[in-house]
């Protein structure tokens, strides 16, 4: 089954060039299905970008998935055409009273600054209350993980004293694990932060469980049953040339920046970036995806609700 989108996002365009299924919201009506209503909280300043690749991901499986963009209520993003936002996005307050299956709150390049300090912490903060009753499962994505992991447990980011970026090496800390069914002992995936979350917070934190983690960079995803949450600090959504894109801007700024570990062949930015993480960030957010389509309500409104079913 494939994803329902408008045939006048872009996305809808760039998955049906490279093969994703993709169909419209007439198309979709004439299917006698219930699909899976997944929001995504779009928080990075490159909307469109952003879109393509966790539409890309969440596409790829057999179910048939109903993509929400969502944005935060009084928060102007500079970086996307207004008439986009207007378009294909609601705002938080808008949508609040509905019940999704599935919701993904992004990064945010924001991580120098407390999390009181972000100008929309109050209302996200109601968020991320709100999935407690009207999500069954949330992903939480890099400095959206870490602020969620922070809200419900209290663990801190830390400021690095250089920017991890690049392509790091992670081991599989828990095979059985239905969210990392297929996956190789270990898993390479592009890291690109000024902070970090510590395994030694999370341990103590109680009924947190890490899932993959570097010796490099730390723990990346973590498991929050109790509040039907996944945490990953790290970005296995990232397109092959992300990171480059990332170290371009930097260099034509005057930013210091490293070249990004292990990205380029023979670490030279004068070549190629290779992809080698696609498979698992496929893997990743399928499992995810199925997670849901097993464990999820049919009845909507009984999401939330003690006792699902």
């Amino acid at each position: 089954m494939p994803i329902k989108i408008p045939s006048n996002l872009p996305a809808y365009d760039v998955l049906t060039h490279e093969g994703v299924m993709v169909m419209d919201d007439d198309t979709a009506a004439r299917q006698d299905i219930r699909p899976l209503r997944i929001g995504l909280l779009n928080l990075m300043p490159k909307k469109i970008q952003t879109e393509n690749q966790f539409a890309r991901l969440i596409g790829a499986t057999p179910l048939q998935i109903e993509l929400t963009l969502i944005r935060m209520s009084e928060h102007r993003t500079k970086n996307t055409a207004a008439e986009h936002m207007r378009e294909f996005y609601r705002p938080f307050q808008q949508v609040r009273d509905q019940k999704f299956d599935g919701l993904i709150i992004t990064g945010a390049p924001i991580e120098h600054l407390p999390f009181e300090d972000v100008t929309y912490w109050d209302e996200l903060k109601q968020v991320f209350d709100w999935t407690q009753t009207h999500v069954h499962s949330t992903f939480g994505v890099c400095w959206g993980g870490m602020a969620m992991i922070n809200y419900f447990h209290g663990v801190q980011k830390h400021m690095l004293p250089a920017k991890a970026f690049g392509c790091f090496r992670h081991k599989n800390l828990s095979p059985a694990s239905p969210y990392l069914r297929g996956f190789s002992d270990d898993c390479v995936i592009p890291v690109s932060r000024w902070t970090e979350m510590r395994q030694n917070e999370i341990d103590v934190a109680p009924g947190l469980s890490t899932l993959l983690g570097s010796d490099q960079v730390g723990p990346c995803l973590v498991e929050d049953p109790a509040h039907r949450a996944l945490y990953i600090f790290n970005h296995f959504e990232y397109d092959s040339g992300t990171l480059k894109q990332e170290y371009d801007r930097d260099i034509e700024n005057g930013t210091a920046i490293n070249v990004p570990i292990n990205y380029y062949p023979d670490d030279d930015p004068s070549q190629q970036p290779q992809n080698r993480w696609r498979s698992h960030a496929h893997l990743l957010y399928g499992n995810w995806i199925n997670q849901i389509y097993q464990s999820t309500p049919f009845d909507m409104e009984r999401i939330g609700s003690s006792g699902q079913s």
